[in-house]
């Protein structure tokens, strides 16, 4: 497996920044956000140059937005805009493209799910020349309750995109939090997932009794190996299920800079992402 980071953690930092430290760390590759990173299709190909250029493995583009947004106007040009970088992303040879599918609350689950299937079905004939992989984390939104990121959303997806050039980006740090066991889950899933996010979630029992499940405060997303999940079995699952693909590092820790505060506590965290993950990697 290849080791990145999201760059989302660095987004007000320029681009060339954020790829010189990749390099410098030692990471293996890098997934690049649209929006703090590529602002408009036309820019791809100059952002995956400068990461190869210093050696690093592109190993998706990430693209957030509710693609099921309830405004028809907001719904048409996200959708437009997804396309034009579908092709660009495509063109430049990334194999992986990542969307949200958000939900649109005026609708039914089902509408939901077969407006979207429909629109990432779309997708997938469209850019049929280049192979391109769509798919899309389970994020579960600042709602929770985008579609399409617990098991049972997933197959309401899968059935409906039955291409295998749609799939996960599988993170089990949400699971965690909504109380799905992240293994299972992932044995269900497992030739559907194209890249993994490497994000933890700690739990605070006091906090938790004290407010439950609808209170405030009682989890925190954490680097790998600072929170509940096991991750030499976790990896050591997903080696054993045929995945070889990236770990993608996804830093939102608070304790070490997170978001956007300081440089070198947020460096420091992807570093220890970085050897905390080689050392489980090599210990399989």
């Amino acid at each position: 497996m290849k080791i990145g980071f999201y760059t989302s953690t660095f987004n007000d930092r320029p681009l060339e920044e954020v790829v010189e430290f990749a390099a410098s760390a030692g990471f293996d590759a890098i997934e690049i956000d649209v929006g703090g990173h590529i602002k408009t299709p036309d820019q791809v190909t100059g952002a995956v140059a400068l990461a190869r250029g210093r050696g690093l493995f592109v190993s998706s583009i990430t693209y957030f937005g509710n693609q099921l947004d309830a405004d028809p106007t907001r719904r048409q040009e996200l959708r437009a805009k997804t396309a034009e970088f579908a092709s660009a992303i495509g063109e430049a040879d990334v194999p992986i493209f990542l969307i949200f599918p958000g939900r649109d609350d005026t609708a039914s689950d089902e509408a939901n799910y077969d407006d979207f299937a429909e629109f990432a079905n779309r997708l997938i004939a469209q850019t049929q020349s280049s192979g391109l992989t769509f798919a899309i984390e389970n994020w579960p939104g600042p709602k929770d309750n985008f579609i399409g990121t617990t098991p049972k959303g997933w197959q309401e997806l899968f059935r409906r995109i039955d291409n295998p050039r749609f799939g996960l980006e599988f993170d089990p740090s949400h699971l965690i939090r909504i109380g799905v066991d992240p293994y299972q889950a992932m044995e269900a899933v497992k030739d559907r997932i194209a890249i993994l996010h490497a994000k933890d979630t700690a739990i605070d029992p006091e906090i938790l009794q004290a407010v439950g499940y609808h209170g405030k405060g009682w989890w925190q997303y954490k680097l790998p190996g600072l929170g509940l999940i096991d991750w030499p079995r976790f990896l050591r699952q997903a080696r054993g299920s045929g995945f070889d693909g990236t770990l993608s590092i996804e830093h939102e820790d608070a304790a070490y800079g997170w978001p956007g505060k300081d440089l070198a506590a947020r460096k420091e965290g992807e570093r220890f992402g970085l050897d905390y993950l080689r050392n489980v990697l090599n210990g399989l």
